[in-house]
């Protein structure tokens, strides 16, 4: 037969061929083999825990556990089938024992803190009783998916948490009397603060305003005095730039009238030799004349004596 759990339930074989327990959603169910089905939705466990303190001061401890088998571990989940499946989950067996588990942590738990650490700790000792209360059901494979631990009530006849809400009322009370005060004097304090700080500010800026002034001032004065100097600077610069460009223009000057003095002389010495070299031709060329008239004359006169003689 093939047998198939729904979403929150489990199956559960044993007998032949199976050496222990077999949990499947789905399986074959042979003859000589046995199957059953187990659910594991989560249930809600209310208790009312009495406890007591290290000062043997008791109390009451409401919660509501949300438990249920922890299906993500195989080894917890045989756990659970083994010791929890067979019977119902709302039955007495069960409930007893898991109040038995919480009951017992707490109960220890608180006896070894004082009745002002569990007050003023209230979370702490709440988680630490989760805590404690989730490794004892790891050996039945079960989980605490949520745990609701309300707020500590007293046992009638001992209002130990009335009479602390009270003294802890009235100190806050007080305190916030104090705190009143403190505030109201801060207050005035701080305002007188307040106004000898804006003197103080105001003379402040008044003394920097000055000094900054004096200093734009003096800064001024030193720009002014620095365009001044660099602006007669730049006038020496011309005026010497000036006096060079006009020594070098007098010396320019001078060379040329020298040159030109030079040139005159050399032109008339020029002249003065071209005439010298001009009359000395007149003088070659006339006595040249000279030289062929009296060649003439004499040529003449010795063919006339030739003519004479012959």
């Amino acid at each position: 037969m093939y047998k198939v759990a729904s979403a929150s339930e489990f199956l559960v074989i044993t007998g032949v061929g199976i050496s222990d327990i077999k949990i499947s959603k789905t399986a074959w169910v042979f003859p000589g083999q046995s199957c059953a089905i187990f659910d594991v939705s989560p249930v809600n466990y209310t208790f009312e825990v009495q406890a007591m303190s290290a000062e043997k001061l008791p109390f009451i401890l409401p919660a509501v556990f949300t438990i249920g088998p922890r299906i993500d571990e195989d080894a917890s989940l045989i756990k659970y089938a083994k010791l929890i499946s067979p019977h119902d989950k709302l039955s007495n067996h069960v409930n007893a024992l898991v109040q038995g588990i919480i009951e017992g942590e707490t109960r220890v738990l608180a006896a070894s803190m004082t009745m002002e650490e569990i007050f003023k700790g209230t979370k702490e000792f709440k988680q630490e009783v989760v805590e404690k209360v989730q490794l004892e059901l790891n050996q039945f494979g079960l989980l605490i998916y949520n745990a609701n631990v309300k707020q500590l009530v007293d046992v009638p006849g001992h209002e130990y948490f009335s009479y602390l809400g009270q003294k802890t009322q009235m100190e806050a009370a007080n305190q916030a009397k104090i705190d009143v005060s403190e505030a109201k004097m801060k207050g005035e304090i701080g305002s007188k603060l307040r106004e000898g700080q804006t003197l103080q500010n105001a003379a402040k800026i008044d003394a920097e305003t000055k000094i900054i002034s004096t200093q734009r001032q003096g800064e001024g004065k030193k720009e002014e005095i620095k365009v001044k100097t660099e602006v007669k600077v730049y006038e020496n610069q011309k005026e010497a730039e000036v006096a060079e460009a006009n020594a070098e223009l007098a010396k320019k000057k001078a060379g040329w009238a020298k040159d030109s003095q030079v040139a005159e002389v050399e032109a008339s010495k020029a002249v003065a030799l071209r005439d010298a070299e001009l009359q000395m031709e007149v003088e070659r060329m006339n006595a040249m004349t000279r030289t062929e008239k009296l060649k003439a004359e004499f040529l003449s006169k010795a063919s006339v004596e030739y003519e004479t003689k012959v």
